[in-house]
């Protein structure tokens, strides 16, 4: 992908989408970085994220990933709340260490005018090693549909 690509929605602009379209996760992600078909995702681990065990549920593992590229795609076409999950693929690698965060680095494969399909690889904070992987594809609305102006 060109990195030379204009970004649509910043870092400060896509925690401020999170916080008002969707208050019912807005303590749980935090955007720490974003360039051109990049992210850097956080997943902030509270006690609604554990199973037994101690570690962070795969559940929780999902939702970074997916919201890693959802905010990934919107980054690059701006916000359009209703860009839907069509696929998705997480290989779960090793176990989260217990009491750290998730961190979601993401990468855009694809951007196209209907589809956007990204990788993420999903790490306990403070680790180089991966706990698990994951490939998404999200559909983006049309142009000119209610969906695509939706912004909640």
């Amino acid at each position: 992908m060109p990195k030379d690509a204009d970004l649509a929605m910043d870092q400060d602009a896509l925690n401020a989408f999170l916080q008002k379209v969707f208050p019912q996760v807005k303590d749980d992600f935090f955007v720490e970085h974003v360039a051109p078909y990049e992210i850097t995702l956080r997943l902030i681990v509270g006690p609604q994220h554990l199973r037994p065990g101690g570690t962070v549920s795969g559940p929780s593992m999902f939702g970074l990933a997916d919201v890693t590229v959802y905010l990934m795609t919107l980054a690059m076409i701006g916000p359009k709340a209703l860009a839907v999950t069509t696929n998705s693929s997480l290989d779960f690698l090793r176990k989260p260490e217990a009491g750290r965060d998730l961190i979601g680095k993401g990468r855009l494969l694809k951007l196209g005018k209907s589809l956007s399909v990204g990788d993420v690889l999903l790490y306990s904070e403070g680790s180089d090693m991966p706990v698990a992987r994951a490939a998404m594809t999200y559909a983006i609305p049309p142009a000119g549909s209610a969906a695509a102006s939706y912004t909640g």
